[in-house]
């Protein structure tokens, strides 16, 4: 079982299985986290092989640094800058990239992060502390009609209305600074909610979200990721929630077929184009044995796709 802190790395052999790391490759893992997959990824290894990591997170970033490796590079930064941040290191193409989706143990666990509701803390949610507006300072300014659009599209929660008049009338009275305030306001607000779930559980979810654009990452990330595989090369992205994996299963679906033309062009088959990924394999879920160990594994799924040796003309 998971210790309070303590990061278990999900799926952890399935996802660099699926990299088929090489020596001597030259791997990217865009979401560093506490370096579990990346550990894994620097055992396969060899001397000339190198692993260029990224996180918003400054904590993960020092963590990074700490394993003081000459194969590894942290880059500070989200993932939405791979190419020009690959770019800057001169490399232009890549073996293998893994996209290791939401967020890590610690920052759940730490209650000044303001990411869960289980613990006091300051209403912070910001991936990167060092910028941005944090969760309270966007509570304390928005407007009913665009909470209730975010705690909808973001959250999938059926009450954003209820949810979001209250907060608006908690607001009138008082900050909302702390997240068990934030959490106490939902739950009177929510008539019910699934077994077992908090009441809290897709307000948080809709808000941090929200405030690190973590959808427009993703869809800004993906193309990027292909763009820097070499033929052959491997994107495995792991998702968390159905928001997520929309994203990646629809952009990943895309890539794997060719672009429809008009019926009845006069076209040679070789000159039809060309998709830039396949697909490997089907979704991937944790086992049993994992969930059982570490229960934020439970909602995990891993999609895996390789380069084509085909471009798209200029």
């Amino acid at each position: 079982m998971r210790k309070p802190g303590e990061h278990l790395p999900v799926l952890l052999a399935e996802a660099v299985e699926a990299l088929r790391v090489r020596e001597d490759g030259v791997y990217v893992d865009a979401t560093f986290g506490r370096g579990g997959h990346s550990r894994e990824i620097l055992r396969r290894l060899g001397p000339q092989g190198r692993l260029i990591v990224f996180d918003r997170d400054p904590e993960a970033i020092a963590a990074a640094r700490s394993l003081a490796d000459p194969r590894l590079v942290a880059i500070h930064a989200p993932f939405s800058q791979l190419k020009a941040c690959l770019r800057e290191e001169r490399v232009e193409k890549v073996d293998g990239v893994l996209l290791d989706l939401g967020l890590s143990s610690p920052q759940l666990d730490e209650a000044g992060r303001g990411f869960s509701f289980r613990m006091a803390g300051p209403l912070d949610m910001r991936m990167d502390p060092t910028r941005g507006r944090t969760a309270a300072d966007w509570l304390a300014e928005v407007d009913e009609r665009e909470l209730t659009e975010v705690l909808a599209d973001y959250g999938e929660e059926r009450f954003a209305k209820q949810v979001a008049r209250a907060i608006v009338a908690a607001r009138a009275r008082g900050p909302i600074v702390d997240t068990r305030q934030l959490a106490q306001i939902v739950a009177q607000a929510v008539p019910t909610r699934e077994p077992g779930q908090d009441p809290a559980t897709r307000t948080f979810q809709a808000i941090r979200i929200y405030i690190n654009r973590e959808l427009e990452e993703l869809s800004l990330v993906l193309p990027q990721c292909v763009d820097v595989l070499r033929p052959g090369g491997r994107l495995v992205v792991i998702s968390f929630h159905s928001l997520e994996d929309r994203i990646v299963k629809r952009f990943l679906r895309t890539e794997a077929r060719p672009d429809t033309l008009p019926p009845r062009l006069p076209l040679r088959a070789e000159e039809l184009p060309k998709p830039r990924l396949v697909l490997v394999g089907k979704p991937v879920r944790p086992a049993p044995a994992e969930i059982q160990a570490n229960p934020r594994a439970r909602s995990a799924v891993m999609r895996v796709a390789q380069r084509t040796p085909w471009r798209f003309a200029a």
